[in-house]
């Protein structure tokens, strides 16, 4: 491949490296200047769609892109189909290889972490009209796809190991609430165990599950709605890392000069509570790409920036559900609200304690209103003098804040 130069390169065509490139054109970078390198063949998009309605195939034309060819038109080259298999910082050089086609699965075994799988996926659900469908995966992605393969009026299961979904974020409280609600939906739920094997018919279609507990599951389509871990391999040995991820200062810089890293590979000082964290959620890659770029462009004018100051901040919809959730997940728990899943109108939350103040808090179906109030009570973190007197509250204790 011939040798390109650029001033500023990203790495990676995720939605981190969407927001980073759009705001690399609102800081005026010249054509020419920018590239992004990926193995995608698109521009980067907002990837939480394609496990939403980018599903329904009668949405099929539903925009997940983030516009950057009207943002960057000029500014931008894109290097595509590409995987990145050696970084020399020490000679600021990126070598490239051509990405190789994956070894042979069984047909109609569909992963989700591009637009591509989703494009396929759309195609087999069109295929496999009300056929079985198996998700392996028990959190954001498996929950999401349930809910939208559930629409798209097919059977599913859902199997995952841990003892219920969702386990990072929600305690057992929250998470029978989903689950309940999802079974009242239709949709059959395994837990405890896990996909050991797939067996295919004659047409090399998938045709069961093997379960490690020795249950067999019929099954004309499974997904894999597990989530990925950070790319950090590339750069063993040349960054400094910590906690699974690229140890950065508060403006995104990593050990090496010129090198940033954002979105999951980074961890960073969260300054709320004082300690570096790697957080995986579409909300920090957005904000702290932009942040990043900012603090760039600042660098080389000669100026400082502000610390980056972020809120946890995680969410989700399914069906006629939305969630929200701040701040942190630790210490006791107060649950609140009707959280009944065979209710009409479901409203609940949870509020976690530590050392007497309220960290985090999570909401089911609240008002925009409600959400900016539990995100202020997770950013000011009041004292909890009761935890009886709380739970009777509820969301009230959150509004007067």
């Amino acid at each position: 491949m011939a040798e390109k130069s650029f001033k500023y390169v990203i790495l990676g065509g995720g939605v981190a490296a969407g927001y980073a490139a759009r705001e690399f054109a609102k800081q005026g970078v010249k054509p020419g200047e920018l590239a992004i390198i990926s193995k995608e063949s698109v521009a980067p998009y907002e990837r939480p769609a394609l496990s939403k309605a980018y599903l329904f195939p009668e949405c099929k034309s539903s925009d997940t892109s983030l516009h950057l060819k009207d943002n960057l038109s000029g500014f931008l080259v894109i290097v595509v189909l590409l995987l990145l298999v050696k970084l020399d910082f020490s000679l600021q050089v990126i070598k490239l290889t051509d990405f190789g086609v994956q070894g042979a699965d069984s047909k109609n075994i569909s992963y989700l972490r591009e637009v591509d799988d989703a494009d396929k996926l759309v195609e087999i659900i069109k295929q496999k009209k009300n056929g079985k469908v198996v998700i392996v995966g028990g959190g954001y992605i498996g929950l999401e796809l349930s809910a939208v393969i559930k629409l798209n009026n097919l059977d599913v299961c859902m199997v995952y190991p841990e003892p219920w979904c969702m386990p990072r974020l929600f305690t057992a409280g929250i998470a029978a609430f989903y689950e309940g609600y999802y079974a009242n939906k239709g949709i059959k739920i395994i837990k405890g165990t896990v996909a050991v094997g797939f067996t295919s018919d004659a047409n090399g279609e998938v045709k069961e599950v093997k379960l490690k507990d020795g249950r067999v599951l019929e099954a004309d389509i499974v997904v894999v709605g597990v989530g990925g871990r950070p790319l950090t391999g590339l750069f063993k040995g040349q960054v400094e890392e910590e906690k699974g991820g690229i140890k950065t200062d508060s403006s995104f810089k990593s050990s090496v000069p010129d090198v940033y890293a954002v979105g999951d590979v980074a961890t960073f000082p969260m300054k709320i509570y004082n300690e570096l964290r790697r957080v995986e959620h579409v909300d920090h890659a957005r904000k702290s790409a932009e942040h990043a770029v900012k603090a760039i462009f600042a660098s080389e004018g000669g100026k400082s920036f502000e610390e980056y100051d972020y809120l946890p901040f995680f969410y989700s919809r399914s069906f006629n559900l939305s969630w929200q959730f701040y701040g942190d997940n630790v210490g006791e728990t107060v649950l609140f609200g009707d959280n009944s899943p065979t209710s009409e109108n479901p409203k609940f939350g949870t509020y976690w304690i530590k050392e007497g103040k309220i960290v985090g808090v999570f909401l089911e179906s609240g008002t925009p209103e409600e959400n900016k109030a539990i995100a202020k009570v997770a950013r000011v973190q009041p004292p909890a003098e009761s935890l009886d007197q709380l739970a009777k509250e509820g969301l009230t204790f959150a509004c007067k804040i």
